[in-house]
């Protein structure tokens, strides 16, 4: 599609007047550059139009940002004055919500429910018409409460949709003005604009996740009734182990705020402090990797190995934290009945050099927790055998940093409920720590200096980072036996904002990018990340805007009939059509007088009893727009036609392939290595498979024994003048160490193979058996032969 139709068919309506002109000034650029060379007044004039757009949008979305977010402290205030009324109408704090858990109960509804049925507390009947009279007005109050939070769910469902449209308002701007900067000029356009005035102006960096923590704090606000589940926001980032079953996903750039906000109508953003203002800086994490020059533990996660571990170091906000916690992740494999495991400990900045060192022990530290009552003795041990365990490993494995990694994650995570954990990190970046180059970077110190969160780390050269340039989404599950993933989940996995990535891990993708050189195998998604992950939407998880109720009805028709103003395929909305611009009209010219209906598409509203003098009006505007857009088409076909080809060529992902346009989607299966390299391809090997290959072999010796049976049996029970027995035991004999020789061959290669975890070693053997037969009914038709001719000889 063609960016002109684009960013029309995208656009929000309300703000059609905010968006970039990108006609206009492709037109304005194609006249220029058709009608005369190419001159300095023309680039000074046409920068000119340039800053012009970029102010009103910088402008725009400046300003909208702050009205959301003072809409945002508005409807929390508008929460909280109503959760104060509903106290005070309830009396005295009876009206509060008591909390066990996940779970939270209002006595007022059950007190309100007795009062309707005329039941007091002591079991009686009460008749008196003033309590009739007191508790209509406690049913009104009740009404009257739930109506003001039916609002404020619109009101929040709006706000969900104005971030979404606000994110898709500058992406498309920015795509614009990067499309309108490519188009040859004679000079250095771009450059000199991006540097000079769009950098002055970034409305395209804006972070939306400080917007987005203030949201889902409304929204879970809302949707308890004031009342959101209390736990402890840090629950598991206190343990030592824990076990969890994850899922990996790839999100587009395009793709983050919309996955975002679909996650958070379900999942509130979990913060650590709900107390403190969200700070970008406590998104951060940075973990640094440890390997050795042979790169041993990089081949063991890759190759799944049983016992595989990784070490690492990681802390949480900015670099000047003192708290470092040494993780060891253990891959374990299902057969042996084990989980995977993370298991980590604390310890301070300053100690990390010594202990890494082998000069410091944890022993003193950790057991003091036990004086003061902050550990047990239990957990105490379990520490210090993997604090001794993770020393032990990097002084005999010689383990040495030699890879960072940084991104800011955003976690959905009701507190204390670990049941469902969803977590986005973006800006992934990945960087070398090692010194094996002759290139000093860390030195003797755990960790380089040279560099902390400041993303995307400019100062460093190309071939020290790597920018991913996808989030990455992990879905945390803790599910009982048999139990099912929730619904919401299972739709968002399957929508068309993620691309699974099975078995996915930042310290893998790190050193095959960044360590070349001293890599062989890599991972099998390493070839296809120049493959565009952008897929058509489906429809799915679509953010509309709330249909305002003019009326409220009564409380059972109310119940759960709130908008969300996040539309799954089980509430399909009718998608907006947008009216057409000057330019970007249809392939063909649709003369074709207006109809009601068609008037749905235009936002008018025609009266079928109006009189004709309006429909001949509507008509005559239709035919003039109709003529100026011929007019427009005749002029900006040849631009259009030019565009398409460079949207082409942006596609082209290689020589034969093209990852997606428009709707279509190429599924690409014959994946070649790079030069020089191998693609690590998953192998899951259990037991069983070494069990059934000795099986295998087994049957084969047994047959064996069957023919060399026969072969002996021919030799005791025949004269030793009979040539024609002799030869017919003799060819038995052949078959039977034949298939002892070419079992036992198979066997070595399958183990080799199982060993070795070859993807496509020989585990279906497709001539063995047929030799086997083959030879076995040779040798019994040279037995019959030769029997034959005997007795006509004799």
């Amino acid at each position: 599609m063609k960016f002109g139709r684009k960013i029309t068919n995208d656009l929000y309506n309300e703000w059609r007047s905010y968006y970039l002109d990108y006609n206009l000034l492709k037109r304005e650029l194609k006249a220029r550059i058709t009608s005369h060379a190419w001159s300095a007044d023309d680039e000074r004039d046409f920068i000119a139009l340039l800053e012009k757009e970029l102010d009103k949008i910088h402008d725009f979305q400046k300003q909208k940002t702050t009205e959301l977010s003072r809409r945002i402290k508005d409807a929390e205030k508008a929460v909280k004055r109503l959760v104060t009324e509903e106290y005070i109408e309830n009396g005295n704090g009876e009206g509060q919500s008591s909390q066990n858990g996940h779970h939270h109960t209002h006595p007022t509804d059950t007190e309100a429910q007795q009062r309707r049925h005329g039941i007091t507390q002591d079991g009686g009947s009460d008749d008196d018409d003033t309590d009739d009279e007191s508790d209509s007005e406690d049913v009104h109050s009740l009404d009257a409460l739930e109506d003001q939070f039916l609002i404020l769910e619109e009101e929040v469902a709006t706000l969900v949709a104005d971030v979404h449209d606000l994110a898709l308002y500058t992406k498309l701007n920015i795509t614009g003005f990067m499309k309108i900067l490519k188009k040859q000029t004679g000079r250095t356009l771009k450059t000199s604009f991006v540097q000079d005035y769009l950098e002055k102006r970034p409305f395209y960096k804006y972070n939306w996740d400080s917007l987005i923590v203030k949201l889902s704090k409304l929204y879970d606000l809302v949707r308890t009734r004031g009342h959101p589940v209390q736990g402890d926001s840090s629950a598991g980032g206190s343990q030592s182990a824990f076990v969890r079953q994850t899922t990996k996903y790839w999100v587009h750039p395009d793709n983050l705020v919309h996955l975002k906000l679909a996650i958070l109508k379900h999942l509130p953003v979990l913060v650590f402090n709900a107390a403190k203002e969200f700070d970008a800086k406590d998104a951060a994490i940075t973990s640094i990797y440890f390997d050795n020059e042979d790169l041993e533990l990089y081949l063991g996660r890759l190759e799944k190995t049983e016992g595989a571990e990784a070490v690492r170091l990681r802390w949480y906000g900015d670099v000047d934290q003192k708290t470092i916690f040494v993780e060891r992740k253990t891959h374990r494999e299902d057969w042996t009945g084990e989980k995977s495991v993370k298991a980590r400990f604390p310890i301070k900045e300053q100690l990390v050099n010594a202990f890494l060192r082998g000069e410091y022990t944890m022993d003193e530290e950790f057991q003091a927790l036990v004086t003061k009552g902050k550990k047990t003795q239990e957990e105490v041990d379990s520490m210090i055998q993997l604090a001794n365990e993770v020393q032990y490993s990097v002084l005999t494995k010689r383990l040495v940093p030699v890879m960072r990694t940084f991104y800011n994650r955003t976690a959905f995570q009701l507190p204390g409920d670990a049941r469902v954990r969803i977590s986005l990190d973006t800006e992934l970046t990945m960087v070398r720590e090692d010194n094996w180059d002759g290139e000093v970077r860390s030195g003797d110190n755990w960790r380089r200096t040279d560099i902390g969160i400041n993303h995307p780390f400019d100062q460093l050269p190309p071939s020290d980072k790597e920018l991913f340039k996808y989030g990455v989404l992990e879905v945390k599950l803790q599910t009982q036996y048999g139990q099912e993933p929730p619904q919401w989940v299972t739709d968002l996995v399957s929508s068309h904002l993620v691309e699974a990535v099975p078995k996915f891990s930042k310290f893998i993708h790190g050193c095959a990018t960044l360590l070349p050189e001293r890599v062989d195998l890599v991972p099998f998604w390493l070839p296809q990340m120049d493959v565009d992950i952008l897929k058509p939407d489906t429809g799915a998880l679509q953010i509309e805007r709330p249909l305002h109720s003019t009326s409220r009805t009564s409380g059972s028709e109310r119940q759960g009939s709130g908008s969300s103003g996040i539309l799954t395929p089980e509430h399909p909305s009718q998608a907006y059509v947008e009216p057409m611009s000057e330019g970007e009209e249809d392939e063909e010219l649709d003369l074709t007088p207006v109809r009601i209906e068609d008037n749905k598409s235009r936002a008018l509203s025609i009266d079928p009893l109006a009189p004709s003098s309006a429909f001949d009006e509507t008509l005559r505007d239709r035919l003039k727009a109709d003529a100026e857009r011929q007019r427009a088409r005749e002029a900006a076909m040849a631009e259009d036609e030019e565009e398409e080809e460079e949207e082409e060529d942006e596609n082209q992902v290689g020589p034969s392939q093209r990852a997606m346009r428009d709707s279509e989607r190429l599924l690409e299966r014959s994946w070649r290595a790079p030069p020089g390299k191998k693609i690590a391809v998953p192998v899951r090997i259990e037991p069983k498979v070494y069990f059934a290959t000795e099986r295998t072999f087994l049957k084969w010796l047994h047959f064996a024994i069957y023919i060399g049976t026969i072969a002996t049996t021919l030799l005791n029970f025949i004269p030793p003048e009979d040539t024609v027995g002799l030869v017919s035991a003799g060819l038995f004999t052949f078959v039977a160490l034949a298939a002892i020789a070419y079992s036992a061959i198979i066997f070595v290669y399958r183990a080799y193979s199982i060993r070795h975890r070859l993807a496509e070693g020989m585990y279906y053997d497709k001539y063995g058996p047929t030799l086997l037969a083959f030879f076995l009914l040779a040798a019994i038709l040279v037995n019959i032969g030769l029997r034959l001719r005997e007795m006509v000889e004799a």
